[in-house]
């Protein structure tokens, strides 16, 4: 397949839209890379151009940008036709499909997203007189975010003036997010119930960096305090694939949860993991 570049600017952060002329993913319809790569393919007899491929980005929550995408993609697909005489087999759209983090976000309707890229795909390859190639979306965090929960035991609790600090044992090693393209969360105390009303707190990490924060303007009750637990929703895409040896701060522990019954999955990260590699000691 050949991973095109439609110059569709979608998604939650700049960061994080792929979708557009002049980033590292991809060939440009605009500058003509992407026909040169299919040419090339074509005059391979050993290779097999099976499919054509674009992401606009990510937490898109909006139909109209995947719309314009199928637009240009078959675009391409009748240039390609009138040149070589081929429409390749496959159309994948990528995925990117936004999801509520926090109450009250927006997130993307697959249902409505399926019917109208179905009906503009079929549509679009009517009027350039193709045949509708095989449609391929990547749900990704679409269903893993939802699945995943972080647990993070609060370490202190910090005022200062008139911003409570409340420090957890995790942050940017498991979760580079917030501070990459300022991905908001909404963390709940849990594992006991709190009676105090609730009081607005920034959730930061144990790193020696300022910009370790997880949650700003977090809301937790005014009692939270060391010991407690704290459970941040919709962790289930990223958090694992991101986790890394900041700090030399070892990787958390993975937990499947299902009907009262928990499987150790990933086992945490210790400090003989993190000196295993050294070979001067």
């Amino acid at each position: 397949m050949v991973r095109v570049v439609p110059g569709i600017s979608a998604g939650g952060h700049e960061k994080i839209r792929t979708g557009t002329d002049g980033q590292k993913f991809g060939l440009s319809i605009a500058d003509g890379y992407a026909q040169h790569a299919v040419a090339r393919i074509l005059d391979q007899p050993q290779l097999e151009l099976t499919g054509l491929h674009c992401h606009l980005g990510s937490q898109i929550t909006s139909v109209k940008p995947y719309l314009a995408a199928v637009r240009r993609m078959v675009g391409l697909m009748a240039r390609r036709h009138e040149q070589h005489g081929l429409v390749p087999p496959e159309l994948d759209l990528g995925g990117g499909h936004g999801i509520a983090y926090r109450p009250g976000e927006d997130a993307l309707d697959l249902t409505s997203l399926a019917r109208k890229v179905r009906t503009e795909l079929a549509d679009a390859c009517a009027s350039a007189g193709l045949p509708v190639p095989r449609l391929v979306i990547e749900p990704g965090r679409g269903t893993a975010g939802p699945a995943g929960v972080a647990l993070y035991r609060v370490l202190s609790v910090k005022h200062s003036g008139e911003t409570v600090f409340v420090a957890v044992d995790g942050g940017l090693s498991d979760n580079p997010r917030p501070a990459l393209y300022g991905v908001r969360y909404a963390p709940r105390l849990i594992g006991r119930h709190s009676p105090a009303a609730p009081a607005r707190v920034t959730v930061v990490g144990r790193h020696c960096e300022a910009g370790d924060i997880l949650a700003a303007d977090a809301e937790l009750p005014a009692d939270v305090r060391p010991g407690d637990l704290l459970a941040v929703p919709v962790a289930g895409a990223y958090h694992l694939s991101m986790a890394s040896g900041y700090n030399l701060v070892g990787r958390p522990s993975v937990v499947a949860v299902r009907d009262g019954l928990a499987r150790l999955l990933v086992r945490r990260e210790s400090m003989e993991d993190v000196l295993g590699r050294d070979v001067g000691l």
